[in-house]
């Protein structure tokens, strides 16, 4: 199993056939052996990351209700050290937020050099929301491609690499994790009346996800679509590729101070 970025300008497949994996894949006692090993890959890569402070890295998750964002954060990056990840969910703007540009929020929540920062939701809603409950008129958020475009290409060029998935769902698959809701007292809290109209607007939504996916996947800040109709393939999918980006930027830790072994000596 292997992701590949979506090609500057192709309009992707969200067919609910491609929300599986296909094919004969690894087993799942397998798939959770390799889950453990990146796991530990990119908390090796993490600590040197930290330690080197020159690199950050920005994942960014869009997804359905009900595709697992927040599962994917726990089983992916759950094993990293706290002080060099930060996760940022993006709610309804604040009337404070919305007195400023679209990016404005955004880029405060931008992780530092030496830190991962993963966004649970982000800059990308305004383009998706706004434009199927027809918040702003498409003068307004059809311009908002190109202006992300020259944003991310701005944080690349400052030190932050980005990486941006689509948790794809089906939706029959999303029709009974909304179910699952309803049933079990532990998820009562995480359903919210509002998704079943979301769900009324599946094809609208399409539409507007196929665009953002061929519009802003470029070659600093590429889309990957993942199939998340299974949790496991899709948190090993995700995971493989954030180890190697971090394993691109090979992150060193700094040489040791000067005097090293007088250090040594005087803690003999």
């Amino acid at each position: 199993m292997k992701l590949s970025p979506i090609a500057p300008g192709s309009v992707p497949d969200l067919a609910d056939a491609e929300a599986r994996v296909s094919g004969s894949g690894p087993t799942e006692d397998a798939m959770r052996k390799h889950l453990a090993k990146l796991g530990a890959r990119m908390d090796e890569l993490q600590n040197a990351l930290y330690a080197e402070s020159r690199h950050a890295v920005l994942v960014v998750l869009q997804a359905r209700d009900g595709a697992g964002k927040d599962s994917t954060i726990r089983r992916v990056f759950g094993r990293l050290n706290p002080m060099g990840c930060t996760v940022t969910s993006f709610k309804a703007p604040t009337p404070v937020e919305l007195g400023h540009d679209f990016l404005w929020r955004v880029h405060h929540a931008v992780p530092a050099r030496g830190t991962i920062g993963i966004f649970n939701r982000s800059h990308y809603e305004d383009v998706l929301v706004v434009r199927v409950h027809r918040l702003v008129t498409e003068e307004i958020w059809r311009p908002r491609y190109e202006q992300i475009n020259q944003f991310e290409r701005m944080l690349t060029l400052n030190g932050v690499s980005i990486l941006k998935f689509f948790l794809h769902i089906s939706k029959e698959e999303q029709l009974e994790r909304l179910r699952e809701r309803l049933e079990d007292p532990a998820k009562y809290w995480k359903f919210n009346p509002g998704d079943l109209g979301e769900r009324e607007k599946w094809d609208e939504y399409t539409r507007a996800y196929q665009d953002m996916l061929s519009l802003t996947s470029t070659p600093d800040a590429p889309w990957f679509v993942v199939p998340a109709d299974t949790k496991l393939p899709r948190d090993v999918l995700v995971a493989q590729v954030v180890v190697e980006a971090l394993e691109r930027l090979d992150p060193r830790f700094p040489a040791p101070p000067a005097g090293l072994e007088e250090f040594r000596r005087r803690l003999a």
